[in-house]
């Protein structure tokens, strides 16, 4: 284990509140608009890597990968996390130029995007991250997670990388029917995304992935691609998180303020 990850916790207070316009008034009298506010707690715990060279003093900013991992990961004992993924990589290169940030999702829950953007705030704020350079992949429950976070909140990452998931295209089936903010749309088509999938996956098909792909090609995105490997089966996170060219590729991107 390398001695630069350590678990870490985060907690956060999320306002949620429902409510209706002034100006929207229903020609049926009986109605009235209402509104209320809650707040809630949320609880992450997480494995963070700081990159060899990494000093809290310094000026320098360094590149974030936002890791998410698989259904057989989840739990509360956090050390689970690094079974697969990039902490693998990390282990064979230790100078992985990357803050790897790797939360672990309870049992019996699924990814939510709420708690992953509060934590995306607190390590930002807490470490030296360069907001341009945030990255986000995940594999096969992580895989649906990342497709979920970055459709909705694409402005949030320089570059996505999904691997035997899949997703809902409801998000881009809106932006391309004008059901969006312009921002949100061009957010969504300058998304570099590099979707991966093993062709004899048996658990989440390839189509999964293929469907979102060509999704994202209809509104128009500029940079979508799909890896299937040929004979791989569910495990195709293993060719793509072993491979040098995966973090290249990362690193060859940034978001635009």
């Amino acid at each position: 284990m390398q001695t630069h990850i350590r678990p870490s916790i985060l907690l956060a207070t999320i306002c949620l509140g429902v409510g209706l316009h002034a100006q929207d008034k229903p020609q049926d009298k009986s109605l009235t608009p209402h509104s209320f506010e809650h707040r809630i707690t949320v609880r992450a715990d997480y494995l963070l890597f700081l990159p060899k060279g990494y000093e809290a003093n310094s000026d320098k900013r360094w590149p974030l990968i936002l890791f998410l991992h698989g259904a057989g990961e989840c739990g509360t004992n956090v050390w689970q996390v690094d079974i697969h993924g990039p902490a693998n990589y990390i282990a064979e290169h230790p100078d992985f130029p990357f803050i790897l940030v790797s939360p672990q999702c309870p049992a019996g829950q699924a990814w939510s995007n709420e708690v992953l953007l509060e934590l995306l705030n607190e390590v930002s704020a807490s470490h030296k991250v360069d907001p341009q350079r945030v990255y986000l992949t995940g594999l096969s429950m992580g895989g649906f997670g990342t497709w979920d976070l970055a459709v909705t909140h694409p402005e949030k990452f320089a570059a996505v990388a999904p691997i035997c998931g899949g997703g809902e295209v409801l998000p881009v089936l809106l932006a391309k029917l004008g059901y969006a903010t312009p921002e949100r749309k061009e957010a969504l088509k300058g998304l570099p995304i590099w979707a991966f999938h093993g062709a004899k996956d048996n658990i989440v098909p390839p189509s999964e992935s293929e469907r979102m792909v060509r999704a994202l090609k209809d509104l128009g995105a500029s940079e979508v691609k799909l890896t299937i490997y040929p004979e791989a089966t569910h495990n195709s996170w293993a060719q793509t998180y072993s491979n040098p060219d995966f973090y290249k590729w990362l690193l060859e991107h940034k978001r635009q303020p």
